[in-house]
């Protein structure tokens, strides 16, 4: 059973919400922050404590949410990751994993996508730049942590699955909220407000999308740790 992690708050909150529905062993759950540089600072400190080997040693899969970058993938679609691209490279993802998290879901008869992403170190907010970054790199959603983790267990031979729900199409534009990230991944309220209130129709596709990407995840994780 591989440890989840999964960006801290909202989506670390669907994620727990899914496993209290089940019953027996359930995964340990790691809330991660956002962002590829808070990411691989907390990796580096989460190696240093004495049940890293231990923890890790089932393998990772990272549960969240993403944006898509081409008009293949819609609000709510599950999307399974076939690797990450970071400033010209690539890392591929778990084949091992991949193949159970897909018998998983042709077993519940649900639909699951497999997709290229991109790991961006800022916020994808522009419909044209989202449309403008699949068709020129061949990428098909984006998020700001999954090519960190990828990096990370490379290198000491873990191996990492990535699961996310599409909670932003190439369609609208989102708020710039980038400035309203703290270095260290967590958010700043006041400023998160302020850029709402500032595009609220992009606002109103951001939280919309995120509340329907949020309600598959729960599904998402309860359907991938049922015991039957």
């Amino acid at each position: 059973m591989p440890t989840i992690l999964v960006p801290q708050g909202a989506e670390s909150a669907a994620v727990c919400r899914g496993l209290k529905r089940l019953t027996g062993k359930q995964p340990i759950v790691k809330p991660i922050p956002v962002g590829i540089h808070a990411v691989r600072e907390y990796l580096q400190q989460w190696s240093q404590t004495k049940d890293f080997e231990k923890e890790v040693k089932p393998g990772i899969l990272v549960l969240g949410l993403c944006g898509s970058l081409t008009q293949q993938h819609k609000v709510g679609d599950i999307v399974l990751y076939q690797d990450c691209v970071y400033q010209q490279q690539i890392r591929e993802c778990s084949h091992t994993l991949n193949s159970y998290i897909q018998s998983k879901f042709n077993h519940q008869q649900s639909r699951v996508s497999v997709a290229k992403s991109l790991t961006s170190d800022r916020v994808i907010c522009s419909a044209t730049e989202k449309r403008y970054l699949g068709e020129t790199m061949g990428v098909n959603v984006v998020d700001m942590e999954g090519f960190a983790v990828l990096e990370f267990f490379h290198k000491i031979a873990v191996e990492v699955a990535m699961l996310r729900v599409v909670s932003d199409d190439c369609d609208n534009d989102i708020p710039d909220i980038t400035a309203a990230i703290k270095p260290d991944g967590s958010l700043k309220p006041l400023s998160l407000a302020v850029r709402f209130v500032r595009q609220p129709i992009a606002a109103n596709h951001l939280i919309r999308g995120s509340l329907q990407g949020l309600k598959v995840l729960e599904r998402v994780t309860e359907l991938l740790f049922a015991q039957k």
